[in-house]
C-alpha cells in the first residue's frame, strides 16, 4: 500500500534528499552526459571529414564501446529515476519532482545524441533494436505523465512544501506563476514526442536520406537540451543553486556513499575498454552504407 499524501496541512519547509538532488548525483549524471555528447560528435565528425573505410573504423572500436555504454547507461536511468519518482509522488515536493524530470531530460538528449552515431550498430540485431525502441517508448511515456503532473502544479498553484501527489486532490486554482512556466511545460511535452517520433524514423528507416545532415542537426540540438536541462538543474538545486523550496537541512551539500557510488559508476564502461585495448573481447565493425539494404534481406529470410 502506498502512503496517502497529507494535503490538508502545509509545512513551512521540507527535507533535502542527496539521493535525487545531491552533489554527487548532479555531477554523475552531467559527466556522462558531456562524455556521451563528446564521443558521439566525434564520431560524427569523422565519418563527415574522413572516408569510411576499414582502418578509420577499426580506430573507433574503443569510442564506439564507451559511447555505447554510456548510451546504455543513461536511458536506464532515465526510466529508472523516473519510475522511482511516480512511486514516491505522494512523499516527494514539486522541488525533488522537477529535478527528477530535468534528469530524465538530460539522459534522454545524451541517448540520442548516441544513437545518431551509433545507429549503424543498433542496425545489425533486429532484436536489440526493438528492444532500444521499447525503451526509447518506455521513457517518453513516464516523461510525458512528468510533464502532465508539472503542467497540473503550475495551474493549481501547488503550495512547493507539498507533495506532488496533492495535485489530483487541489480542487481551486490559485496559481501565481506566469505565462511562460505554461508554455515552456508544454513545449517540453511535445519537444520530447517530436524528438521521440524523428528518433524512431531516424532507427527504422530502410534508407537515410539526408543522413549526415540529420546527424548534424540532431547533435547540436540534444546537446541544446542536455545543456539547458543541466543548467536548469544546477540553478534550482541545493548543491549549486538556489532552490524554490525551504529545506530544513543542507544534506543535499554532503557528500554521502550514495554520490559517490554514483561517481564511480562511471568507471564501468571504461574497464570494457580497457579489455578491448588488451585484446580480450573483439566488438563487430558497424555497417558500412552498402550493407543497409542486406540487413533487411536477412532479417527477412530469418539470418540475423
Amino acid at each position: 500500500m502506498f502512503d496517502q499524501p497529507n494535503c490538508t496541512i502545509i509545512p513551512g519547509d521540507v527535507p533535502s534528499d542527496a539521493g535525487i538532488a545531491g552533489a554527487g548525483v548532479l555531477l554523475a549524471s552531467t559527466i556522462t552526459a558531456g562524455l556521451a555528447l563528446s564521443l558521439s560528435a566525434s564520431m560524427v565528425i569523422q565519418e563527415i571529414w574522413r572516408p569510411s573505410d576499414s582502418r578509420t573504423r577499426n580506430l573507433s572500436v574503443i569510442r564506439r564501446k564507451l559511447l555505447n555504454g554510456y548510451s546504455d547507461q543513461q536511458i536506464m536511468v532515465g526510466i529508472g529515476v523516473q519510475s522511482v519518482g511516480l512511486v514516491k509522488s505522494n512523499t516527494l515536493v514539486p522541488y525533488h519532482f522537477f529535478l527528477i524530470w530535468m534528469l530524465a531530460l538530460l539522459s534522454m538528449a545524451t541517448h540520442n545524441a548516441a544513437l545518431l552515431a551509433l545507429v549503424q550498430d543498433f542496425k545489425r540485431d533486429w532484436v536489440l533494436r526493438w528492444l532500444r525502441q521499447l525503451l526509447m517508448f518506455a521513457n517518453l511515456a513516464l516523461s510525458c505523465v512528468y510533464g502532465i503532473y508539472v503542467l497540473q502544479s503550475k495551474v493549481k498553484g501547488l503550495p512547493n512544501t507539498l507533495p506532488i501527489g496533492c495535485v489530483w486532490k487541489l480542487d481551486s486554482t490559485t496559481s501565481s506563476v506566469g505565462g511562460l512556466d505554461y508554455v515552456g511545460t508544454i513545449v517540453t511535452i511535445a519537444g520530447n514526442c517530436v524528438v521521440f517520433g524523428l528518433a524512431t524514423w531516424y532507427l527504422q528507416s530502410r534508407r537515410q536520406r539526408f543522413y549526415k545532415a540529420v546527424q548534424i542537426v540532431g547533435l547540436i540540438l540534444m546537446s541544446g537540451i542536455a545543456i539547458g536541462a543541466t543548467v536548469r538543474s544546477y540553478l534550482l538545486s541545493q548543491a549549486f543553486g538556489n532552490p524554490d523550496v525551504k529545506l530544513s537541512d543542507e544534506g543535499e551539500k554532503q557528500w554521502s556513499f550514495g554520490q559517490l557510488l554514483s561517481l564511480l559508476m562511471l568507471t564501468l564502461p571504461v574497464i570494457s575498454a580497457i579489455e578491448i585495448m588488451r585484446g580480450e573481447i573483439a566488438v563487430a565493425p558497424p555497417l558500412q552504407d552498402e550493407d543497409k539494404q542486406a540487413l533487411f534481406d536477412t532479417e527477412l529470410s530469418g539470418n540475423h
